[in-house]
């Protein structure tokens, strides 16, 4: 059976579970209920007797959990959470950065989304991206900055950072992965600097992103649709194509074409519509 397209992951914060349903109906195409970063440390607890609760209330409820980084004191117990949960269908885990890691998370009987954010995670891209139960790769941006001492926003932070989102996605192919999430993108009321970030992603193979508002996520979707021009473009190759009956490669509009370039014309078509 085929899995469907990602393209955007909202995180919700565990603390916050009058925001659970809300989130779900926001669109977004997974919901990450996050026990991490958007929890105080006296609330970590707490996080999960909230989704607990509402996972029994609401048993058609589908998310994702990101749990508290390897060596946390709640590490262990958000995995076991995970694991006895039928409403988790996955485990986004944050600091990834050894194969130790990733086969203590996968006990938990859950595909994996390990978060690449740190110099030693991007140095061990080949172990992680191979590691048990890994599905996709998530590149955190905002982290791993901080982690490189990298000032967030000039061009010189921007090419490193990038040069680590070619490695994300280079791995990802290698090991087979599903296309890599691209980082949060900080500023809620910057739409078109939030389109412009995506459609850089989806330039270097990124299949979405993740996110921290509900309004970011039809911004995500619009960013990653085909434009009206590659779909007439795809459309017309396809129908060269088949005038051309159905030859290895062929004369089209100035340009040989063949196999590959069917191949996208076909993927352009075959994507989500905003």
């Amino acid at each position: 059976m085929p899995i469907p397209t990602l393209r955007s992951a909202l995180f919700v914060p565990g603390s916050r579970p009058e925001r659970f349903a809300k989130a779900l109906a926001a669109g977004a195409d997974a919901v990450i209920v996050d026990f991490e970063d958007a929890v105080e440390e006296v609330l970590k607890r707490q996080a999960r007797v909230h989704l607990a609760q509402f996972l029994q209330q609401t048993d058609t409820a589908r998310v994702w959990v990101r749990v508290n980084a390897p060596g946390h004191a709640e590490h262990a117990s958000d995995l076991a959470f995970c694991a006895s949960h039928p409403g988790v269908v996955g485990v986004v885990l944050p600091k990834a950065e050894t194969c130790a890691q990733l086969t203590t998370a996968s006990q938990a009987g859950k595909p994996l989304w390990p978060i690449i954010e740190s110099a030693r995670g991007v140095l061990a891209l080949e172990s992680i991206a191979n590691g048990p139960g890994v599905e996709r790769l998530c590149f955190g941006s905002l982290d791993l900055a901080l982690d490189l001492g990298l000032n967030n926003g000039t061009p010189s932070a921007e090419a490193f950072l990038d040069q680590s989102r070619m490695s994300v996605q280079l791995h990802s192919r290698a090991a087979n992965l599903l296309p890599p999430l691209d980082g949060v993108f900080a500023v809620l009321d910057d739409a078109p600097g939030l389109q412009r970030a995506i459609e850089h992603a989806r330039n270097l193979g990124y299949g979405g992103a993740l996110c921290i508002h509900p309004r970011q996520v039809a911004v995500i979707h619009a960013a990653l649709a085909p434009s009206a021009g590659d779909l007439e473009w795809a459309r017309a190759v396809l129908a060269a194509s088949t005038a051309a009956g159905g030859a290895g490669a062929f004369r089209f509009d100035g340009q040989m074409v063949d196999a590959p370039v069917l191949q996208r014309a076909r993927r352009l078509l075959d994507a989500p519509q905003g």
